[in-house]
């Protein structure tokens, strides 16, 4: 999974306020089950990665949709091998559609470990004030 994503974009590996974050080419195989995080923890262990940085574009169709289960499996499978994570993207349309979502979405971002973020530079500062936790 390391590597060229479809458009020709790569994963990359960057270091930003002391973690080791795994970024996501925005296209390729997408993250629709818990199955699918294995393959998402694998590329990032590989490059000795601890946090992932996944495009909300490589989330499966079924993920924001809470009934289904899907992110809070992949999600704690992230969490119980201690990775950190950010859907990195534009979820608005979901957002739109689900007052469980926005409160799922305002919950997680309180936290330490998974986070909603429209870019990488809305990364920042919330992997600064994680140092201090």
């Amino acid at each position: 999974m390391w590597g060229r994503g479809k458009g020709g974009e790569m994963d990359q590996l960057i270091e930003m306020e002391g973690a080791r974050v795994f970024v996501f080419a925005r296209q390729g195989s997408l993250l629709q089950s818990e199955r699918d995080a294995g393959d998402f923890m694998s590329a990032a262990w590989s490059q000795q990665a601890d946090f992932l940085a996944i495009p909300a574009d490589r989330l499966g169709p079924d993920f924001l949709t809470l009934g289904t289960r899907v992110a809070g499996e992949v999600f704690q499978k992230l969490v119980t091998y201690r990775f950190r994570c950010a859907i990195v993207g534009d979820i608005s349309d979901a957002l739109d559609r689900s007052q469980a979502l926005r409160d799922f979405v305002r919950e997680t971002n309180r936290g330490s470990s998974v986070w909603f973020v429209a870019d990488l530079e809305q990364l920042r500062p919330k992997l600064s004030a994680a140092k201090t936790l």
